[in-house]
């Protein structure tokens, strides 16, 4: 049996938003599984998926560029150490240079990046490893997307941390703006159904079968049941058919479609979304240097 650590007790709670003894049980059940037991919770108790922007840990800022013409922009995330790094004008104003790079240049990968010139006609590498002897902290260039829209380009920023990039095609000068605000806050996982992965579908139709089938309803309700469960899933997720953040009466698309608009696709990042920032164990740290 896995040792359950309060820490990762702490985590699926943060997670899932359930108690602490649930969370201990599940992840008991599981083995110390943090997937599992998540699923298991979302099985017994009805819990929502966890968003990855709860997950969380690293730190760093977006950097967004978006042509006078609004044609073609890019977003890049830039990660620090600390946040107090991410603070750093010098450093925030990198993260943004780079994304005018990213541009105008159209690198293949970051590795091709670094070795882009900025306008001062140093290369994105060589102005890095300035700017770490400079703060005394490592940072890394860790993705990017450089998007050409089919309409035009908008742009958002929240704090430094969520970036936004969204196309779209007629509307008025607010639409766009509104929309990536809305993307920002929700955090959509594609503009609608065809953008959602199968897999991803999958997982929540077995969700929602497990969830059922301890209902005890015949088995037709219980079908209803799951595709129910699945439909409600995938409007929550899909930007089209989420509740506007400023009118919560009328779905985005219908938004869009009232000011005469179509969204053709996005780019979300969130700092950090998918890793975790390394956590110190100075007990660990004492007892390996006695060791040695």
């Amino acid at each position: 049996m896995a040792d359950i650590s309060a820490s990762k007790v702490m985590e699926l709670r943060s997670r899932t938003g359930l108690g602490m003894m649930e969370c201990k049980k599940a992840l008991t059940e599981a083995d110390g599984d943090m997937a599992k037991a998540e699923d298991l919770l979302r099985i017994k108790s009805g819990a929502k998926a966890s968003k990855a922007a709860g997950r969380v840990a690293a730190e760093g800022v977006i950097g967004l560029y978006v042509t006078p013409d609004a044609k073609t922009g890019a977003i890049v995330e830039v990660n620090c150490e600390t946040d107090f790094v991410a603070r750093n004008d010098d450093f925030k104003a990198f993260a943004n240079e780079i994304a005018q790079v990213i541009t105008r240049d159209n690198p293949a990968d970051v590795a091709a990046l670094g070795d882009c010139k900025l306008a001062s006609g140093e290369t994105v590498e060589g102005h890095r490893v300035a700017l770490v002897q400079k703060i005394g902290e490592n940072m890394s260039v860790r993705r990017f997307h450089r998007r050409v829209a089919a309409g035009t380009l908008a742009s958002y920023v929240h704090g430094v941390k969520i970036g936004v990039l969204v196309d779209v095609t007629g509307g008025n000068a607010a639409l766009g703006k509104d929309i990536a605000m809305h993307i920002a806050a929700t955090k959509p996982m594609a503009v609608d159904r065809s953008g959602i992965a199968e897999h991803v579908v999958e997982h929540e139709r077995s969700i929602a079968a497990a969830r059922a089938a301890e209902s005890g309803k015949p088995a037709n309700i219980v079908e209803k049941m799951v595709e129910g469960a699945v439909a409600k899933f995938l409007a929550e997720v899909t930007l089209l058919t989420q509740a506007f953040v400023k009118d919560d009466k009328q779905t985005v698309g219908n938004y869009a479609k009232a000011q005469g608009g179509t969204v053709n696709g996005f780019t979300l990042y969130v700092v950090g979304e998918g890793i975790e920032k390394k956590k110190d164990d100075f007990a660990a740290e004492v007892a390996a240097m006695a060791k040695a």
